[in-house]
């Protein structure tokens, strides 16, 4: 079993910083980023989750992922830090990669 590092909380203003350079991501309440990604069907959002999943095992941190037909929603945020860390924000990039 892999064991996460601890991940200390971003301060706002880097968070603010990262969100403004990275189109479609935005605070999903106090404690999460989200975005939503537009496919031309459902079986790209399913392909987009599983590539978005098999990162996440990789680097031993889970998204809510939500599908349907022509989208996928993807929140990040780190539980036992409280809110978004560096972590968040290298998948969120991941995310960005595979979702082009």
């Amino acid at each position: 079993m892999r064991l996460m590092a601890k991940q200390t909380l971003l301060e706002r203003e880097r968070l603010d910083g990262w969100l403004l350079s990275h189109a479609g991501w935005a605070r999903d309440g106090e404690a999460a980023i989200s975005r939503r990604f537009a496919f031309p069907d459902f079986s790209s959002a399913l392909a987009f989750a599983v590539r978005v999943g098999l990162a996440a095992e990789r680097h031993d941190h889970h998204p809510d992922v939500t599908i349907g037909w022509g989208y996928a929603r993807v929140v990040w945020s780190t539980h036992d830090a409280g809110g978004v860390t560096e972590l968040d924000l290298t998948l969120a990039d991941i995310c960005n990669n595979v979702g082009q």
